[in-house]
C-alpha cells in the first residue's frame, strides 16, 4: 500500500488491487458461476464487498495518516468484531473462556503497540476507518461461515471479488487511471498494487476462506494475532530495536489464543 501511493492515488491502489485479483480469479468465476444459484450469488457479492472491496479502500485511507504498527494493531480488533456480530447479527453465542482468551489475546496487540511507542498521535481520528475495516471483517467471517459454507473457497473468492472488480473498475476510470500520461509515472505504484491484489486478496483470501469453513469464523478470524509476529520478524530483518518487551506481549498474545481456542464449542442459538 505504502508503496502503490507513493505514485497513485488512494483510491486507485485499492480499486487496482481488486480489479487485478479479479483478473486473475475471472477464468474460475466464469467456469462456476453458473452453478450458483441466484441467492446465493447475492451473499457472494455482499461478502466480497465486506471482506476484500471496501476494507481495501478504509485500509488505503487510514493509511495516509497512521503508521503500520498501529494499523496493524488495530486489526487485532477483527476476533472481538466476529464475537459482536456472531452474537447480535448471526444469533451464535460464544463461551465466556474463547470471550476472555480474545480480550487477552488483544491485551497483548496493545502492549506490543505501546512497547514500541506511538510515535504520531497528531491524525489518530484516522484509525477509525481501521476500526471500520475489521468490523466489516468481523461480519464477513460470520456471513461466510452460515450461509456460503456449502460452497467452495476457490468458488467463493473468486466470484466474489470478480463480481467486486466491476465498481473497483469503474472508480479507475473516473479518477483518470488510465489516461496515457499517467502510465510511465506510476508503474511502480502499479506494479505494488497489482501484487498486493494477486497476492494479498486473491490467493490469501481463498486460503483464509478455506481456514473459514474447516475452522469456525472465530478461530480464522485470530489469524490477525500473527500481524504482530509478521511485523517484528520485519523489523528484525530492518535490524529494528526488539527487547524483552515485545517478547512478554507476544507471549501473551499466544496466551489469549491458546485460552480461547482450548475452550468449548460456539454454539448457535435457535431462532
Amino acid at each position: 500500500m505504502k508503496v502503490g501511493m507513493e505514485t497513485l492515488t488512494v483510491y486507485q491502489v485499492a480499486s487496482l488491487r481488486i480489479v487485478s485479483a479479479g483478473l486473475v480469479l475471472l477464468p474460475l468465476t466464469i467456469k462456476h458461476i453458473r452453478k450458483i444459484t441466484f441467492n446465493k450469488i447475492g451473499y457472494i457479492f455482499l461478502s466480497g464487498l465486506l471482506g476484500s472491496l471496501l476494507p481495501s479502500f478504509l485500509f488505503c485511507i487510514a493509511e495516509t495518516k497512521i503508521d503500520s504498527a498501529l494499523a496493524g494493531t488495530l486489526n487485532a480488533l477483527t476476533p472481538i468484531f466476529a464475537i459482536i456480530a456472531g452474537f447480535a447479527i448471526f444469533k451464535i453465542n460464544m463461551p465466556s473462556k474463547k470471550i476472555r482468551g480474545i480480550i487477552i489475546a488483544f491485551a497483548g496487540s496493545i502492549l506490543l503497540l505501546f512497547s514500541k511507542g506511538i510515535k504520531d498521535t497528531a491524525n489518530a481520528e484516522y484509525s477509525f476507518y481501521i476500526v471500520l475495516a475489521t468490523l466489516l471483517y468481523g461480519i464477513n467471517v460470520n456471513l461466510v461461515q452460515k450461509y456460503l459454507n456449502d460452497i467452495g473457497s476457490l468458488k467463493t473468492v473468486s466470484i466474489g471479488i470478480s463480481l467486486c472488480a466491476v465498481p473497483a473498475l469503474l472508480v479507475l476510470i473516473f479518477t483518470g487511471y488510465f489516461h496515457s500520461y499517467t502510465y510511465a509515472a506510476t508503474l511502480n505504484g502499479t506494479l505494488a498494487a497489482v501484487t498486493l491484489g494477486i497476492f494479498g486478496s486473491a490467493i490469501a483470501n481463498i486460503l483464509y476462506y478455506m481456514l473459514i469453513k474447516r475452522a469456525g469464523a472465530l478461530f480464522s478470524s485470530m489469524v490477525t494475532y500473527g500481524i504482530p509476529f509478521i511485523a517484528l520478524f520485519w523489523g528484525l530483518l530492518a535490524h529494528e530495536d526488539i527487547g524483552w518487551k515485545q517478547i512478554v506481549s507476544l507471549m501473551v498474545i499466544l496466551t489469549g489464543v491458546y485460552i480461547a481456542n482450548r475452550s468449548g464449542r460456539v454454539v448457535a442459538v435457535p431462532d
